[in-house]
């Protein structure tokens, strides 16, 4: 969201290469996004799979010594493995530091009994097998934000819509927030609106989609992406820290999250992997710092959302029907 008083940042290498003649194109001011945050801010942060109080007070205490501020953590082993007392813990830990927290819901098919999920094709995926599944996923949702959670993580169109409709109907509060998972994340234009108007309130996209990709998505809707700059290797492993100016530019309003390449999965989590939790919880944060950095010295800092900002504006959505229709 830039307009012709706005100088663009400077590209990485830009004045070396243009002394030999290698000089980059100017970036097209079509492919920039024309959206924002309802506060006027491109882009926000967020440290994922922070996946108890104990990560969580890492994480504050390493973002508190870097200076990295965060509007989200996220937490990816899901609300059944955390007791009510370690939610609480989190919800007010985030609360005192006016940062959004967001839990993942309810079983998925990955740890289901479901034998295609470890085939080459991946079956189904993290997706909700049976209404078992999606029972669990509202029950997760249900008590979540009972506890005081605002920001739920879905990885199934079904439990997506479902939410969303308990969402309308007020059995879940009409301020949470629902989040689509990278594991699910569309990968064109067309998809991605499709979520939008099931109830996401930001989408967590692949971190392999082309700047192209970007701009294609930000034609045809406003809703929030999310993307790892650094992606998890179950993600593939990509890291775009010289590409994060030019990805808020055409993806904006954008969540920078902060991945970590060459960690163990740690989902489901326990005691078990604590040393690998913690470690990797601070080592996000300091991956930010360095994204922070690389957009200071380009002249791309600027355009955060306010710190405390979670709310993604007005945005489309499926009309609302009466199942006895």
């Amino acid at each position: 969201m830039t307009d012709a008083s706005t100088p663009l940042p400077r590209r990485p290498g830009a004045q070396a290469l243009a002394a030999l003649g290698l000089a980059a194109p100017e970036p097209s001011p079509a492919d920039a996004s024309v959206h924002a945050f309802p506060d006027g801010g491109l882009w926000r942060t967020e440290v994922p799979s922070v996946e108890g109080p104990e990560c969580l007070a890492e994480v504050l205490k390493e973002s508190a010594r870097l200076d990295v501020p965060v509007h989200r953590i996220s937490q990816g082993s899901g609300v059944w493995m955390l007791t009510d007392a370690e939610i609480t813990e989190m919800v007010d830990a985030c609360a005192d530091r006016d940062i959004e927290l967001c839990l993942f819901t309810g079983p998925r098919g990955t740890w289901d009994i479901g034998g295609s999920t470890r085939t080459d094709s991946g079956g189904a995926g993290l997706r909700a097998r049976g209404h078992d599944a999606v029972a669990g996923c509202v029950e997760d949702a249900v008590r979540a934000t009972e506890l005081g959670v605002k920001c739920l993580l879905v990885a199934d169109e079904g439990v997506l819509w479902t939410l969303h409709r308990l969402r309308a109907q007020g059995i879940l509060p009409a301020d949470t927030t629902l989040k689509v998972s990278a594991l699910i994340g569309p990968v064109n234009p067309a998809s991605y609106a499709v979520v939008e108007r099931l109830g996401a309130d930001s989408v967590n996209i692949p971190s392999d989609l082309a700047l192209a990709h970007f701009t294609e998505i930000r034609r045809v809707s406003r809703a929030p992406m999310d993307l790892y700059i650094e992606a998890p290797d179950d993600l593939g492993g990509y890291v775009r820290m010289y590409e994060a100016a030019e990805l808020i530019r055409r993806g904006a309003p954008l969540y920078l999250k902060f991945g970590l390449s060459k960690s163990p999965g740690i989902y489901p989590y326990g005691a078990h992997l604590r040393e690998t939790a913690l470690s990797s919880a601070r080592e996000r944060v300091r991956r930010g710092r360095l994204v922070l950095d690389l957009l200071g010295r380009h002249g791309a800092d600027g355009g955060m959302s306010p710190l405390g900002s979670r709310l993604p504006g007005p945005l489309s959505r499926f009309p609302l029907t009466d199942d006895k229709d």
